[in-house]
């Protein structure tokens, strides 16, 4: 009953935090590997479980996704791409692999979200307006495009704090507003995660606790109807705020206490 409870918390909580930031993968991951699971067994059931919660979590930012569907439809067939990719690359590669750099690339998404705003006004500056208008230039644009496929294929494998990383990346080369990019953020992990999670079931099916997926699912579900209701209240400097607190925490988490 202990582990049940604790399971479907770090779910909920999980599925929340994804919905408004990203990193839920590092409140689940510890948990599983703290009742005693596989490494293997823990990632995989958990990356089937969020799947739940980024559908709920982009159900609940379903007028953001729409104001910007273009963007989004050239996006994601690239995240697609790259989580088939690095669901097939977990399947032959040791974890460690991509663990080492998570810490990284954590502090490379935060370091984009808090520069973005000075970014953005410089852009606008030289451009001789008080904001940008226009769109990304096409160097931006191949930038963001190759830097999803990447990311998609980061998420597919690990995952952990790959919202982050998208924020942070969409927040640098875009004009779009925060919350925007969070709603974009929502569709392309929930996608990554997605075919990742087909990808396992048709290739790992050993490896799947359906138990866990289960709980992890239920948990997540919740969690992302509440974080889109909360996440689209939260005004931009509380939204960026928020994702520096928690990503600065699963930082510390990851560095100090792996």
């Amino acid at each position: 009953m202990l582990e049940i409870a604790v399971v479907l918390a770090a779910g909920f909580w999980a599925g929340m935090i994804n919905v408004v930031v990203g990193s839920g993968t590092l409140v689940t991951f510890p948990a599983l590997l703290l009742f005693g699971y596989p490494p293997i067994v823990a990632n995989i059931s958990n990356n089937i479980g969020l799947v739940g919660g980024g559908l709920s979590g982009s159900w609940g930012y379903r007028r953001e996704i729409a104001a910007n569907r273009g963007l989004l439809l050239r996006l994601l067939p690239l995240s697609v791409l790259g989580g088939i990719a690095g669901a097939l690359l977990l399947l032959v590669l040791p974890a460690e692999a991509f663990q080492a750099i998570v810490p990284i690339l954590i502090l490379v998404g935060l370091a984009m979200v808090a520069l973005a705003p000075r970014v953005q006004q410089a852009a606008a500056a030289k451009a001789g307006e008080s904001a940008p208008a226009a769109g990304p230039s096409r160097r931006r644009s191949l930038l963001l495009l190759a830097g999803i496929g990447v990311l998609g294929m980061y998420g597919g494998y690990f995952g952990a704090a790959q919202g982050i990383l998208i924020v942070g990346l969409m927040s640098m080369v875009t004009i779009e507003s925060l919350q925007r990019i969070n709603a974009i953020k929502n569709v392309l992990t929930t996608a990554v995660n997605g075919v990742a999670a087909i990808t396992f079931m048709v290739f790992a099916w050993e490896s799947i606790n359906w138990s866990l997926v289960l709980l992890i699912a239920v948990g997540a579900t919740l969690g992302g109807l509440l974080g889109a209701r909360v996440g689209r209240r939260l005004s931009p400097l509380a939204l960026r705020a928020t994702i520096l607190v928690i990503g600065t925490a699963a930082l510390i988490r990851i560095v100090f206490f792996a």
